[in-house]
């Protein structure tokens, strides 16, 4: 039962009371939402980032997520992933007391100091969006340095 009652992020002194504990937690069930705080690693999506044959292979988890709800960019080497989803589901002919519509908004940045702008693909299946990012060929300009 004790994992269900969110962080207390009041509760960083060592002189709180019991009493003062218990109404913070209170506080902290009514106020916050149910059933955790909104934080930044529960709003965004999961990427995975790889290096492959000459290539960078990015997978980002975007389940319930179709395509033409996603932007990607590439502008300077620094991919960029981002997710509007509006839902609103149209009834008519009902007598509603409450409803509800969801609009949310994520997005994440991945630098890749190497990529080529030209040949990049992307694909979305089964919640998973992959993106083939090519790498720039460079050339090895390090010389070896003799000691005297």
């Amino acid at each position: 039962m004790a994992s269900l009652i969110p962080f207390n992020r009041r509760n960083n002194d060592l002189f709180n009371s019991s009493f003062e504990s218990f109404q913070n937690m209170l506080d902290d069930f009514f106020v916050d939402g149910w059933p955790f705080r909104r934080n930044l690693m529960g709003d965004t999506f999961k990427i995975d980032v790889q290096e492959e044959n000459g290539q960078y292979i990015v997978e980002a988890e975007l389940p319930g997520i179709q395509k033409n709800d996603v932007n990607l960019s590439l502008d300077d080497g620094r991919l960029t992933i981002s997710v509007n989803k509006e839902e609103n589901i149209e009834q008519k002919n009902k007598n509603y007391i409450h409803k509800e519509r969801r609009y949310s908004s994520m997005s994440r940045s991945i630098y890749l100091a190497d990529a080529d702008a030209q040949g990049v693909k992307a694909k979305l299946e089964n919640g998973v969006l992959t993106i083939n990012v090519p790498k720039t060929q460079k050339s090895d300009t390090s010389i070896k340095i003799d000691i005297d």
